[in-house]
């Protein structure tokens, strides 16, 4: 938001403070100055070296060479029709200056001026901008001949002076601007550039802007001076508002006023419009924008004559209400647009006049007949002044404007602002929050300067519908909260002052501070939230930049951990180290994305999907993994990927049911292909099972098991394993399947991929608690077993009877070698193992041979092993 140093002083004395030292007060308290154009006022002069702390822009106009002069006559050139010679007096002396601006060429030859034109005239010398190029080009004015005419000094437009982009003429002074004066001391400026975040919603105004600056500096804010003189008939009996959702407005005001001629505004106003980065339309419009700016209450002006023909003999009614779906209103702008039943109405009985809060309707606009465009032939018309060009004519321009203040739903305004893509002054205010209380001044403000700059006579009265008038907030707060949250010793009187500074009410009762929010704050809450709210603001009032270093003084609180937080940043932390890599993926996806992967019959639905492709919650942690995978397979020759999430279970009429889940990715090549490395082989399903196995290993779990699984459908059959934890399934590993594969874009076909899924509330549940285990002051025993078996029986069994008959004194077994040959017999294979035994004495030969007849004579028992010889 643009702010004009000269309207800020309208509200709050500046002396002694300089555009940087406000600049400065305003970042600190937050709301971020992000640039100083300055347009005529002294820019600040920086040694060499020396940092510039704010983004600074614009031209300083030279007091000695720029001024308020007055044009008295224009005359002809003489070779050129085109341009015409000013008989200019500049305070000392007459001068003829030449120009060919457009907006005083019907003055030509009409002889001496009644009343002369004051103008901003800039000498021979003079820095400014070339008001012929596009963009902001400096240049110095220069003698030189034009068409045989002496030119050495010029008649600037806004362009020139960096007011604005555009130039559309020269610039015409109000009669006030006294001749010979200094053009910077009559309306140089500077405009602070201000970042407005949502929580500073209230001070997108220039009053708001003023109210932070006194209660920083400690002056006086000087109130805005509303007093409208009044006559004829009260609009009260000649208007009726219905609301029929105070949920969406909460409040509707409107006052009417009679008479008024449209013209333009004041230069001094739409300079400041203009430099707030508003376009000057007119003086009806502008009182409406320049109310708006000044106390943040957007305003819309209606014909009033257009509702009373709309009418006919019955009262004008005013209704506000949701659309239909499909029905349509054409805007200001031209543009037919189609409504939803999301989007509110301003309706009279004969339909809709305005898209609420956003933009109104052509139909019933303030027309200026005055106003000369070119329809889209390129004819020219009388019309209302839009993009398109001609929308009516009515014949005769509005002189009763019927004027409305209202309060919104902001949600509801910035959805209807997205959708119909209106983003506008109104809509930008709107949809981050009005108070309602600011409807009545603003509507009061706007009529008191429209009769000042249109001469119209305001009705007595305003139509006042206000059924959701929101409570203001109270807060309760003591020193030590104070003291404990900020850090500072305040007395509870000097709290008060510090928020009674920001026109908060306080009251000490014994040892806490009542505090109650002014009618302008929406942002303050009640309770724990609310004291945040109010502690924020003395934070501000204090001064963050005030608030000394200290240690924490409070007792520090109990310390609790998470113990499913520390679980899972545990699993993270073994899975990065055996070389995968986290992703984090979006839990909005879309059912055509899951389906690839698997087909649910349900979902959780989002309401108001930001997107298509993000219409739904995820059911498939895979899937989301999937697509990472397929928008990253050419970045590298291998890509192991995993996520931690959540997916969402659809629940009748409940929230859904939201697991965490592991989820596991890999293809590529098992080694980077190098100078030493021929022929890198291809990662496979043992290579996910490693990892797995590790995994399990740093969770510490022990009776793991894996078993053939067919029952996965994105997985392959024949290649996929269930893994197993104290007899419960975990999750399942293995080799995506092929059809599946095809729908993705994964690159070479011939390289597996390789994915895996776990449920991690199971696993973390199956995972032991354990202590420190000492290390055996005896030696291990090492030995080496080789069995023959049928085919059909599984490793995992021998494994599982080789710890059961050992014991606790066989401390690990490994299988190390599968051997097959028709030496050993047909349908045979060899299973070697590796044992290792752990007494708490020290081993014999004898003992370590003893258990390993007792492991041999159990195997050939029950699965009919043979120790190969």
């Amino acid at each position: 938001m643009k702010i004009p140093l000269s309207w800020l002083k309208d509200f709050i004395d500046i002396d002694g403070l300089s555009v940087e030292d406000i600049a400065r007060k305003l970042t600190l308290a937050g709301m971020e100055v992000d640039e100083i154009l300055y347009a005529g006022l002294e820019m600040p002069t920086y040694k060499e070296g020396e940092k510039h702390e704010f983004k600074t822009n614009g031209i300083a106009w030279d007091k000695e060479k720029i001024f308020v002069a007055e044009i008295r006559e224009v005359k002809a050139h003489p070779n050129a029709d085109k341009l015409t010679l000013l008989d200019l007096f500049d305070g000392q002396q007459g001068q003829i200056v030449l120009t060919g601006a457009p907006n005083i060429f019907h003055l030509k030859g009409t002889g001496k001026l009644e009343k002369p034109i004051k103008v901003a005239y800039a000498k021979e010398g003079s820095i400014l901008y070339d008001g012929h190029v596009e963009g902001q080009q400096l240049m110095t004015l220069k003698r030189a001949k034009i068409r045989g005419v002496d030119s050495y000094s010029m008649v600037c437009s806004e362009k020139e002076l960096g007011i604005t982009d555009e130039s559309d003429g020269i610039i015409i002074l109000d009669d006030d601007a006294l001749v010979g004066m200094p053009l910077a001391d009559y309306i140089g400026d500077a405009v602070l550039d201000i970042s407005i975040v949502p929580n500073m919603a209230r001070n997108a105004n220039v009053i708001g802007i003023a109210r932070e600056l006194a209660a920083l500096t400690g002056r006086e804010l000087k109130q805005p001076k509303i007093e409208l003189k009044t006559s004829g008939d009260s609009v009260e009996g000649l208007v009726e508002i219905e609301i029929t959702n105070s949920e969406l407005n909460p409040r509707f005001v409107a006052g009417l006023i009679r008479n008024v001629e449209i013209k333009p505004s004041p230069y001094q106003i739409q300079r400041r419009l203009k430099l707030a980065g508003i376009r000057a339309i007119n003086n009806i419009v502008d009182a409406s924008n320049y109310a708006m700016i000044e106390l943040g209450q957007p305003l819309h002006a209606f014909d009033y004559d257009v509702l009373k023909e709309r009418a006919g003999k019955n009262k004008i009614k005013i209704t506000t209400r949701t659309a239909k779906d499909g029905e349509t209103l054409t805007t200001l702008d031209g543009v037919k647009r189609k409504l939803t039943s999301m989007n509110v109405l301003v309706c009279d009985e004969k339909g809709s006049l305005s898209l609420a809060g956003v933009m109104g309707g052509s139909e019933s606009e303030v027309y200026d007949a005055s106003k000369e465009v070119l329809d889209a032939k390129g004819i020219e018309t009388k019309a209302d002044e839009t993009p398109q060009g001609k929308i009516t004519s009515r014949g005769k321009s509005t002189v009763n404007i019927l004027l409305e203040g209202a309060a919104w739903n902001f949600i509801n305004i910035r959805r209807t602002a997205k959708q119909h893509n209106l983003p506008s002054e109104a809509s930008f205010r709107f949809s981050r929050g009005v108070h309602p209380a600011v409807a009545e001044q603003g509507v009061k403000r706007g009529l008191q300067y429209m009769a000042a700059w249109a001469g119209g006579a305001v009705a007595p009265g305003l139509v006042d519908v206000y059924p959701l008038k929101p409570k203001d907030s109270i807060v309760e707060l003591t020193s030590h909260d104070v003291k404990k949250l900020l850090g500072i010793d305040l007395t509870l009187k000097e709290i008060a002052a510090l928020l009674e500074r920001l026109e908060f009410k306080c009251e000490v009762k014994d040892t806490k501070l009542i505090v109650t929010a002014p009618s302008h704050r929406m942002d303050i809450d009640e309770g724990v939230v609310g004291l945040a709210d109010v502690l924020e603001e003395v934070a501000r009032g204090y001064g963050y930049d005030n608030i000394p270093v200290t240690t924490m003084a409070d007792a520090l609180p109990p310390q609790v951990g998470n113990p499913v937080h520390e679980w899972e940043e545990h699993l993270r932390d073994l899975l990065i180290a055996f070389g995968l890599q986290e992703v984090a993926t979006y839990r909005m996806t879309s059912v055509e994305k899951e389906s690839r992967v698997a087909k649910y019959d349900e979902y959780v639905r989002i309401a108001n999907p930001i997107a298509p492709e993000k219409s739904v919650l995820r059911r498939s942690l895979v899937a989301s993994v999937l697509d990472v995978l397929e928008k990253n397979i050419r970045l590298g020759e291998s890509i192991s990927l995993f996520e931690i999430g959540s997916i969402f279970e659809p629940v009748k009429n409940d929230l859904p049911n939201e697991p965490r889940k592991l989820a596991i990715a890999m293809t590529g090549l098992r080694e980077a292909t190098a100078w030493d490395v021929k022929d890198s082989s291809k990662l496979d399903f043992y290579d996910l099972k490693g990892r797995i196995e590790l995994t399990l290993s740093g969770l510490r779990l022990t009776d793991v098991s894996y078993t053939a699984s067919e029952s996965t459908p994105y997985l392959h059959p024949g290649k996929a394993a269930e893994v197993k934890v104290n007899g419960q399934v975990m999750g399942v590993f293995g080799e995506l399947h092929p059809l599946v594969k095809e729908k993705y874009e994964l690159g070479d076909a011939s390289r597996p991929v390789l994915v895996a899924e776990f449920d991690l509330e199971l696993l973390r549940k199956a995972t032991p608690t354990y202590g420190i285990v000492p290390v055996s002051e005896f030696p291990p025993v090492y030995e080496d077993i080789a069995i023959i078996v049928d085919e059909s029986v599984l490793a995992e069994e021998i494994e599982a009877l080789i710890k059961q008959t050992g014991g606790k004194i066989v401390t690990n077994v490994r299988l190390f070698d599968v051997y097959r040959d028709e030496k050993i017999g047909a349908g045979k294979k060899s299973l070697a193992y590796s044992l290792t035994y752990q007494a708490e004495k020290t081993m014999t030969d004898a003992d370590a041979a003893a258990i390993r007849n007792k492991i041999v004579k159990r195997l050939e028992k029950e699965v009919g092993a043979k120790l190969r010889g």
